[in-house]
């Protein structure tokens, strides 16, 4: 049997020139815990060349019913420095890079240093996630933004696209709100659900939902004490993984796959084998 490389698979979905462009790009992922681990996993698998992996976090027990980094062994480790060796096990050829950090004002110029050709926003706070997507969006920085993840229970809720059309989103209310204040446009492509919660029992903190990403609520420290919010395994990981998708998508300038069939051919194919 003819043996394959590590790309092979890939490269029959989006051809060497795509491989290469993703070979090239230099992506800043912040925040690595239950929707930023999965979308670094995605990105190391599709072959991004340079990601700098931010978290000031360490991992904890709580983490381990739905983050990627998360095992009984790694409680206590940084995340930023778990996921540089994870994503260099998966492609040593990757340059990546963890920085401890956390991001506000202050940090900001070390987040954003450099050439950068795509900063995917995947912090759960609302004050650094605002200083953040401020900073990005006045430097003209391509960006990718994911709204609140927890809370979620239906995958076929979740959609990519502007800030403004979020729906269900008390992070993402808040966001636009803020938006509107600064004159940022609210054009902002994101990742958000539009799964009402009000359904859910009140030990899930649905109560509490609609201040979402308060940092009075948050209590948000530089130690991460917080308020908390039930969370499933597989959304927070769908969300990662669309997030991830997004960015390749956008790294291939819009489309992933050169050829696609039309809706219309898919409707017409399916109603021949019935």
């Amino acid at each position: 049997m003819e043996s394959e490389s590590q790309f092979s698979r890939l490269e029959r979905m989006i051809g060497l020139a795509g491989l290469e462009r993703l070979r090239r790009a230099r992506v800043v992922v912040v925040g690595l815990g239950a929707v930023g681990g999965y979308a670094v996993e995605a990105l190391a698998r599709f072959g991004v060349g340079g990601l700098r992996l931010v978290d000031f976090d360490r991992v904890r027990a709580s983490n381990l019913n739905r983050q990627l980094l998360a095992l009984h062994s790694t409680i206590g480790h940084s995340k930023a420095q778990l996921a540089a060796a994870r994503v260099r096990d998966i492609n040593p050829d990757c340059d990546a890079v963890p920085l401890e950090l956390f991001v506000h004002t202050d940090t900001l110029e070390q987040v954003l240093d450099g050439e950068i050709d795509l900063v995917l926003d995947a912090i759960d706070s609302f004050t650094p996630k605002l200083e953040l997507l401020t900073a990005v969006l006045a430097r003209q920085l391509p960006v990718i933004s994911c709204m609140g993840a927890a809370l979620r229970t239906d995958p076929t809720a979740v959609r990519v696209g502007p800030l403004e059309h979020t729906l269900h989103c008390p992070l993402a209310r808040r966001m636009r709100k803020a938006f509107r204040k600064r004159n940022l446009p609210l054009t902002l492509p994101c990742v958000h659900a539009i799964e009402p919660v009000n359904h859910l029992p009140a030990t899930a903190g649905v109560d509490g939902a609609a201040l979402d990403g308060d940092d009075a609520q948050e209590t948000y420290t530089r130690g991460r004490l917080r308020r908390s919010l039930g969370s499933l395994p597989t959304l927070t990981a769908i969300f990662g993984l669309t997030l991830a998708n997004e960015a390749v998508r956008t790294l291939l300038g819009g489309k992933i796959v050169e050829e696609r069939h039309s809706a219309s051919e898919i409707r017409h194919s399916t109603l021949d084998d019935e």
